[in-house]
C-alpha cells in the first residue's frame, strides 16, 4: 500500500499540487531565493530578490540570473497540467537592468498550446513595475507526469 493521494480534478488545485511537487525538488530556484507568488493552469508568477552576489562587473543583476528567473516561471506555467514539459527553445530581450536590493518578478502566460508544444511569454519586472526583460519560451511535452502514479479524482 502507498501513501499517494489521488490528483485533484480541479485545474487550479492540480496546478498548485504540481508546483508544490516541483518546488520540493527545485534546488536551483531555492538557492537563488526565488518564491512562487502564484500558479494557475498555463500561468505562473515567481519573484527573486537581487542579492549582492548576483550582480556583475557593471553592478547590475547578471543577465543569466534574470534568464533563470524567467525560465523558472516558464517551467512552472507549462508543467501546471501535470504533464512533464521541457523547453525546446527560448529567447530573451533585456530592456532595463535589475538592480541590487530590488526584487524581480517574472509572470509567465501561456499563449498557445497544441499537441505536445506550447508558446509562453514571460515578462520580468522590477519592484516599481518597470519591464526588465521579455522572454519567450517554446515548450515540448515529454513522457511522464510531474506527480507520477496518481489517478485524478472523480
Amino acid at each position: 500500500m502507498t501513501d499517494t493521494q489521488p490528483l485533484p480534478t480541479d485545474p487550479q488545485a492540480l496546478a498548485e499540487a504540481v508546483a508544490a511537487a516541483m518546488w520540493s525538488r527545485d534546488r536551483a530556484a531555492q538557492a537563488l531565493g526565488m518564491r512562487i507568488d502564484s500558479v494557475a493552469p498555463g500561468r505562473a508568477t515567481l519573484s527573486m530578490p537581487v542579492r549582492s552576489d548576483m550582480v556583475n562587473g557593471h553592478h547590475i543583476c547578471h543577465g543569466g540570473l534574470i534568464f533563470t528567473l524567467a525560465d523558472t516561471a516558464f517551467a512552472y506555467a507549462c508543467n501546471a497540467y501535470n504533464r512533464n514539459t521541457v523547453a525546446s527553445g527560448c529567447s530573451i530581450d533585456f530592456v532595463a537592468p535589475g538592480k541590487e536590493g530590488d526584487t524581480l518578478s517574472a509572470e509567465a502566460v501561456e499563449r498557445a498550446l497544441a499537441g505536445r508544444t506550447g508558446v509562453y511569454d514571460i515578462t520580468v519586472r522590477n519592484s516599481a513595475g518597470g519591464i526588465v526583460a521579455l522572454f519567450r519560451g517554446k515548450s515540448y511535452r515529454i513522457a511522464g507526469e510531474v506527480i507520477p502514479g496518481n489517478e485524478p479524482q472523480s
